[in-house]
C-alpha cells in the first residue's frame, strides 16, 4: 500500500515538474526557439491543429523563426493564428512560408515575462506541496487505521518530505534558467 502511494505521488509530482517546464519553454525569451509556436493552433480542415502538425518549423539564425506550411493554402491561415496567439510577434507571410523575426525584448516586456515565470513556478509548487498534502493525510489515515505503525508512518512522511523537496527544487531550477534565459540580451 506505501509503495503504491510512493509511486503515485512520485508520479504525479513528477507530471507537475514537466507541466511547468513545458509552460516555460513556451514563453518568449531573446532567441528564437520553435517552441513558441509549435504549439499554437491552426484552423486545418474545419479542427484546430498545432502548427507543428502542419508545416516544418525551423530556426535557420538566432533570431528567425520560419515556417514552411505543408499546403501552401494554410499561409494565410497560419500568419492569423499566430497573430491571434498574443505572442508578441509579427509573421511575415510570403505565400510560401511564413518567416517570423525575433526582436529583441524591451526591459518592460522582460520584467513582464519573468513575473509570469515566478507565477508559473509558484503554481506548480503550490500544486507539488498539495499532492504532498494528500499523501500525509493518506499516511495519517492508514496508521489511524492501524495499517501502518507510527514509525512507518514517520518515515513515509519523511520519504514523500524528500520528494517534494527533489521536485521542488527541479522547478526552481527550471525557474531560474528561463529567467537568466529571458536576462540575456
Amino acid at each position: 500500500m506505501i509503495n503504491e502511494l510512493f509511486k503515485d505521488v512520485d508520479h504525479r509530482m513528477q507530471m507537475s515538474v514537466e507541466h511547468v517546464k513545458q509552460e516555460l519553454s513556451g514563453l518568449r525569451s531573446s532567441r528564437a526557439s520553435i517552441t513558441l509556436v509549435e504549439h499554437v493552433k491552426v484552423q486545418y480542415y474545419g479542427n484546430p491543429t498545432p502548427l507543428n502538425q502542419v508545416a516544418n518549423l525551423s530556426v535557420p539564425e538566432p533570431r528567425l523563426i520560419v515556417i514552411q506550411p505543408w499546403e501552401k493554402s494554410l499561409t494565410a491561415e497560419i500568419e492569423k493564428a499566430i497573430m491571434s496567439a498574443d505572442l508578441g510577434l509579427n509573421p511575415q507571410n510570403d505565400g510560401v512560408m511564413i518567416r517570423i523575426p525575433i526582436p529583441p525584448l524591451t526591459d518592460e516586456r522582460r520584467k513582464e515575462l519573468i513575473r509570469h515565470v515566478h507565477q508559473l513556478a509558484e503554481e506548480s509548487r503550490i500544486g507539488i506541496r498539495n499532492i504532498r498534502r494528500d499523501a500525509n493525510e493518506q499516511i495519517k489515515k492508514a496508521e489511524k487505521d492501524h495499517e501502518l505503525s507510527e514509525d512507518n508512518a514517520k518515515r513515509a512522511v519523511d520519504n514523500v518530505q524528500e520528494m517534494t523537496d527533489k521536485y521542488i527544487k527541479q522547478i526552481d531550477e527550471a525557474s531560474d534558467a528561463k529567467e537568466t534565459d529571458i536576462m540575456e540580451v
